[in-house]
């Protein structure tokens, strides 16, 4: 049985399903689902992420974990940790460019937070010969907060599970998943309204106005935060998404292959994806008393750490690939606007680099 006729199984004999469990499913299922059966990343996958274009991405990263890490004192017993870290190619140039402080290496723990077992073997792979002994955990939980924490997290946060509300005549109802009279999988309304806090910024919903909310990206965040606010460090987050002010509207996506699919034709065989509700996660992150800085977009926040002086020192090696990949990485036309940066810091540290 497909995972398609699995969920409409489930929706035939339970009811429709959130569009949250259906992402769950869709990603996550742990044969069927799209990180458990496919390998994503590249020209051959179905998108290609920042620290696969160029190695500047990640080490400048790195650099910049190192200078949060100088800034608060350079705590000695510390956690490095990156969130859905792909193939660790992250981790690795981030590593690569941190050996320029032997005393920060020698402080960190090395841990990654990573589902599937496919990308696991793949980040050992990458890995194997950083000089730091990593440790695997399948999500962020309460063993990993008992001491100075910093995070690294590139697309991760667009892939967790969301939820959709509509505003209708009856108020904000929760768009779900359910079947049409061909027993087809369709998007649908639920009868009975909720009640919403919607922030103020967002305007006045008219009909058809769609919210978006990530309670788990903000239940991850939230406890990322205080951590980060009792023990110190640095939460250094890049994705696509939006501030405050952005109005409302849906941003679910299906990609296969590098180009836009049909959300609910092939479960398990497409990537799902949200852009990032940052003013959300900033807000999360001020509820536990730390102190959000962004959103800046990755264009500028490459620029001021300095990612044309690091493609000058590269370009003596190979000109035309290094300015591409610089190209893509700051071009406001390729990743350089679509994709922000954001961090959270303890409220006592100083601004940080690129904000």
């Amino acid at each position: 049985m497909s995972l398609k006729d699995r969920i409409a199984s489930l929706v035939e004999a339970q009811g429709p399903m959130s569009i949250a469990d259906f992402m769950t499913l869709a990603l996550h299922d742990p044969n069927l689902g799209y990180y458990a059966a496919h390998d994503p990343i590249g020209s051959l996958g179905d998108f290609i992420t920042a620290p696969e274009v160029s190695q500047m991405f990640g080490e400048l990263l790195g650099l910049w974990i190192v200078q949060a890490w100088r800034d608060q004192g350079s705590p000695s017993l510390c956690r490095l940790v990156e969130l859905g870290p792909g193939r660790g190619t992250l981790t690795a140039d981030a590593l690569r460019a941190a050996r320029l402080d032997p005393a920060f290496l020698s402080s960190i723990e090395v841990v990654l937070i990573e589902s599937s077992p496919r990308l696991c073997a793949a980040q050992a792979e990458t890995l194997k010969d950083c000089g730091k002994d990593i440790r695997w955990f399948e999500r962020f939980d309460g063993s990993l907060v008992n001491r100075p924490l910093f995070v690294l997290a590139n697309e991760f946060f667009d892939a967790l599970p969301i939820r959709q509300y509509v505003m209708t005549d009856r108020g904000w109802c929760e768009r779900m998943i359910g079947l049409d009279a061909e027993g087809n999988l369709a998007f649908a309304l639920s009868p009975v309204a909720v009640q919403l806090v919607v922030p103020s910024e967002r305007g006045s919903p008219e009909i058809g106005a769609v919210y978006e909310t990530c309670p788990m990206g903000e239940a991850i965040v939230g406890q990322v935060a205080q951590t980060i606010a009792k023990q110190g460090g640095a939460a250094l987050i890049v994705d696509y998404g939006y501030g405050a002010n952005s109005g409302f509207g849906e941003t679910l996506q299906a990609v296969s292959q590098h180009k836009y699919a049909n959300i609910l034709d092939t479960p398990g065989d497409v990537d799902l994806s949200t852009h990032v509700d940052f003013a959300a996660l900033a807000r999360a992150a001020a509820r536990v008393g730390a102190k959000a800085h962004g959103p800046v977009e990755q264009g500028e926040f490459l620029r001021r750490l300095g990612i044309i002086r690091r493609a000058e020192a590269l370009s003596h090696n190979d000109l035309h690939t290094v300015d591409a990949e610089l190209r893509r990485l700051i071009d406001p036309d390729e990743m350089g606007r679509l994709f922000k940066a954001f961090t959270i810091l303890p409220k006592t540290a100083p601004k940080p680099e690129g904000f």
